[in-house]
């Protein structure tokens, strides 16, 4: 089966009506694009090379060098074309960068809803309408259900595997031209389709790190490329000094551990000022905030937003709130008080219908109080 590395050259691919699918080299991808290649016998497989695969070659990361090769046999498993995109230069001026950006602003970043965003949907599916694919395939767990005349997406019947928060950057109109065929299935039964199917990879351990710091060590990452100013002060709420820090990005709001300051009631991290590179701690009564201003709002659906509920974090349980829409941001109105509410973090729109916990859209938090 014909394997091609190619650095975005169109004219190799022949794939008029295909569906592509997007392969991590993971066991959900694999499993999404040998049902396709089931039920549609034009199926083409994409891998996204985003980072030196000398480099990283930890099986707990995806899109690395031994995924890459994981995706290659799979392919040639399932009897489907495989290439692979070079997006190293993308996925570093629309990740990793933004990534260590954030920290030096004092914000807490996620970088998955980046690559999402502006990596595996914005330019994937760009690339698949060019080629002339019907359809664009993901193995991420979420359901798409049409609801009146558009599509919805919705929590996933396997909950603990949900990646609803990851996804809510996706453009409505984009809906239509994707297909998450994992929905409906458990990571269980999953693992099992792959067994079956004889895929060699049924047990591969999921991915968990951020894929481009493969050891886990983010501040070390950060440390070893910032140019920002590395010491400065911790204070407390009246600016009473009480330690030194050796970078901001070592901290994150509502953080406990590892702040190094002794008192006798515990202190939490409740600010980090970048422009006097000083790091506020207080009290846990005092971390907890109401009302949040959510910028940069994507909306996936043109119902009115109302009796919704959020989420501030991606293990984080569904708040009840309400929202208003201010000029160019969004308030968001918490029914009760939620701690460690960080900027620079995403907060995600639900709301319960007949078919279930449905996805509307999100943003990103600018502040919270």
């Amino acid at each position: 089966m014909e394997t091609l590395e190619i650095n975005q050259d169109l004219n190799q691919i022949s794939s008029a009506n295909a569906t592509v699918v997007a392969m991590s080299g993971g066991v959900d991808s694999s499993v999404a694009a040998a049902m396709m290649s089931k039920n549609n016998k034009n199926v083409i497989g994409i891998t996204l090379k985003l980072y030196d695969e000398k480099k990283i070659t930890k099986s707990k990361t995806c899109c690395a060098g031994a995924d890459i090769l994981d995706a290659k046999k799979i392919a040639s498993t399932i009897n489907i074309p495989h290439y692979v995109l070079d997006y190293e230069a993308i996925f570093k001026a629309n990740v990793i960068d933004p990534f260590i950006a954030e920290y030096e602003a004092g914000r807490t970043p996620i970088p998955c809803i980046n690559c999402n965003e502006k990596v595996k949907f914005l330019d994937l599916i760009q690339f698949a309408r060019k080629i002339g694919a019907t359809s664009l395939v993901t193995g991420h767990y979420i359901k798409k259900i049409k609801v009146g005349d558009e599509w919805g997406l919705y929590i996933p019947a396997d909950q603990n595997r949900d990646q609803s928060y990851f996804l809510f950057s996706i453009k409505h109109n984009d809906l239509d031209y994707l297909e998450f065929p994992l929905g409906e299935y458990k990571k269980d039964e999953i693992r099992e389709f792959a067994k079956n199917l004889e895929l060699h990879l049924h047990d591969k351990v999921d991915s968990q790190d951020i894929c481009f710091i493969p050891d886990g060590d983010y501040k070390k990452f950060i440390q070893n490329r910032s140019k920002i100013k590395s010491t400065g002060e911790i204070v407390d709420m009246e600016n009473n000094v009480l330690a030194e820090h050796d970078g901001i990005y070592n901290f994150t709001i509502g953080q406990r551990r590892g702040i190094g300051v002794s008192k006798t009631n515990p202190l939490y991290v409740k600010e980090i000022n970048s422009s006097n590179n000083r790091v506020v701690v207080a009290e846990k009564e005092f971390v907890k905030s109401s009302n949040i201003k959510v910028e940069r709002v994507n909306l996936l659906t043109t119902d009115k937003l109302e009796d919704i509920s959020v989420r501030v974090r991606s293990t984080g349980k569904l708040l009840t709130a309400k929202i208003t829409s201010i000029d160019d941001y969004y308030n968001i109105e918490l029914n009760e008080p939620e701690a460690a509410i960080s900027p620079g973090q995403a907060c995600v729109f639900y709301k319960d219908d007949s078919n279930g916990t449905r996805l509307l859209g999100g943003g990103w938090i600018k502040s919270a109080t």
